[in-house]
């Protein structure tokens, strides 16, 4: 009996705050997100009317469709660093691959906040260092945070925060490489370069994949980086930047509690879509090759 009963026990724990701070919450915001606060008549039940309204909200369609473009050229640039260095690591070219590998990983160890609080002062149009350095040379202070330059910024900000993170996981993924599948391609005259391209790199796709998905899903809960900037930024970077963004206004500053659940469970829709299309083209691709 003991032996069936104990390894439950041992499960209690996570299982209880598992359900406190993930079921109950989401359970939570579901039910709200089939009500509507009205000035007349008070709560009442409107059933899926949020989450239709939700789809033809521009605001909301607005910040799916600006994280699908930031998503497009940052996630590629991100884990092609990570792939990158990852390699580099590994074939051994560098010295002191610890020191070069805390190096990198370091800004993932900083917290969202603080690192957009740092680049907002490198990118300050007043008082940044850029800022100083162009009126030094006579040239016009760059603005990084204007309407055509504010996505690549916050792009910037996000790669140097996760391709560490990433690097990681795949140089983890490039020392499960058979060492002798690396021997035979020198033996074969390969170079450095394709031992990797058609070696090493076929072999890590699942672990690419991972890193891939992962950072889908980071891209659509973009939050703090577009709030600490705002206020330096408030004409380039609306209320309604991020979906994240957009949710939290709704919920904090319009005390729209319920339609801010639907959005949010709209929001999450929109990730697994986004992540099983991703998912399913790269396993049709896989099985094509």
């Amino acid at each position: 009996m003991w032996r069936v009963v104990i390894p439950y026990l041992f499960l209690l724990p996570f299982l209880l705050l598992f359900l406190v701070f993930l079921v109950l919450p989401l359970a939570y915001a579901l039910g709200i997100s089939l009500f509507e606060n009205r000035l007349v008549g008070g709560t009442v039940f409107v059933g899926a009317d949020n989450y239709l309204r939700a789809v033809g909200d521009p605001d909301f369609l607005g910040g799916v469709v600006r994280m699908l473009k930031f998503g497009a050229f940052q996630v590629p640039i991100m884990l092609g660093l990570a792939l990158l260095l990852a390699l580099v690591i590994d074939s051994g070219v560098v010295w002191f691959r610890t020191i070069f590998r805390l190096g990198f990983f370091l800004p993932y160890a900083v917290p969202s906040v603080v690192a957009a609080l740092v680049w907002g002062y490198l990118y300050g149009q007043d008082f940044g260092p850029f800022a100083q350095l162009a009126e030094r040379l006579g040239l016009p202070a760059p603005n990084f945070l204007s309407d055509s330059l504010v996505l690549g910024s916050i792009a910037n900000i996000v790669t140097w925060e996760f391709t560490g993170y990433n690097m990681i996981i795949l140089y983890a993924a490039l020392q499960a490489v058979p060492g002798e599948l690396r021997d035979a391609g020198a033996v074969d005259g390969a170079r450095g370069w394709q031992v990797a391209w058609y070696i090493k790199i076929p072999l890590i796709l699942p672990a690419l994949f991972l890193t891939a998905v992962f950072s889908i899903i980071g891209t659509f809960q973009l939050f703090n980086e577009a709030q600490v900037l705002q206020p330096q930024a408030p004409g380039s970077i609306s209320e309604s930047f991020t979906p994240n963004l957009y949710a939290y206004t709704l919920a904090f500053t319009n005390q729209q509690y319920e339609y801010s659940a639907a959005i949010s469970f709209a929001l999450g829709a929109v990730v697994v879509v986004c992540s099983y299309v991703f998912m399913l083209v790269s396993n049709r691709r896989e099985e094509g090759d």
